[in-house]
């Protein structure tokens, strides 16, 4: 993992309702803390009830529907930062509900509206949305279940920026992911927190894996942010902790509201691009998001 000096991502795109500044880089992960219970993450967040829910979508409406506007806003674009090979694009095409209490969000090999991206005519389309001017918050637990997509190529990805990302830039603002997965590494997520001076590939994160490829089933992946803390877990095992002890005196940038994102991208410095051996359409597949304070 240390062995990648490249940064994994850094983004900078277009929202269609609210414009997202995000220019923000994932970075390799360095090793896990010793993986324990979390409680059981409350049963696999079976006990989410007993906490206040302050934002939830179970992606519930017919197949073939957009997801709801009040909640998330669907961003436009490519990504030369990355080099990424995905456009963003609008409409249900990339993302859309399945009538089965699902978001879809679907990576296609195909160009149909012409789209330019950074090295010619796109090849890959795909969608990212965001919470960004509909929903915030400072601490709490978030959680999403999901369906991970599998081949070379793919990078699918939930995790959170602060809000303040206009007004001191990336990585000032922070950056938390939640949950990340490269196609190569088909029983492994990582988790990874960016700020100033531990960004790019001096990110501050960990890996988990399990025994079966996280395309095979769904899973709960999540966080609980308090005051000077983050911890990870996977299907309620907590495989990481972070505090400001592991910023080598770098500042802790995780005090103030950070919006949602979820997305699927093709490509890039990370993952590697699609070869012959990737299989077209591919799926990330959420079954629900929830927050609770």
């Amino acid at each position: 993992m240390s062995s990648r000096l490249i940064p994994r991502r850094s983004r900078i795109i277009t929202a269609l309702a609210a414009p997202v500044l995000a220019a923000a880089v994932l970075a390799p992960a360095a090793s896990a803390q010793a993986s324990q219970p979390a409680s059981a993450a409350a049963a696999q967040r079976g006990e989410v009830s007993a906490a206040a829910v302050t934002f939830s979508d179970d992606f519930n409406g017919p197949a073939g529907s957009a997801v709801d506007g009040s909640k998330w806003v669907v961003e436009t674009g490519d990504n030369v930062n990355n080099h990424e090979r995905q456009y963003y694009t609008p409409g249900t095409n990339n993302a859309a509900l399945d009538g089965q209490g699902n978001l879809v969000i679907t990576a296609r090999r195909e160009n149909p509206a012409g789209y330019n991206c950074w090295y010619g005519s796109c090849q890959y389309t795909s969608a990212r949305l965001n919470t960004s001017g509909r929903f915030s918050q400072t601490y709490g637990h978030f959680e999403a279940r999901m369906k991970l997509p599998r081949g070379q190529g793919m990078w699918p990805a939930f995790w959170m920026l602060g809000t303040d990302i206009g007004s001191v830039g990336w990585p000032n603002s922070g950056e938390i992911d939640i949950m990340e997965n490269v196609g190569f590494e088909p029983r492994t997520v990582h988790g990874t927190i960016h700020g100033p001076g531990y960004s790019g590939s001096g990110g501050i994160g960990a890996g988990y894996g399990i025994g079966d490829d996280f395309a095979n089933a769904f899973h709960v992946f999540a966080v609980d942010w308090s005051p000077n803390k983050i911890t990870w877990s996977v299907d309620g095992t907590v495989y990481q902790t972070r505090t400001p002890a592991d910023l080598g005196g770098n500042r802790w940038v995780f005090d103030h509201p950070f919006f949602l994102i979820l997305n699927l991208a093709v490509g890039g410095y990370w993952p590697g691009d699609p070869d012959g051996s990737t299989v077209f359409p591919q799926q990330l597949v959420v079954d629900y998001v929830r927050v609770t304070n």
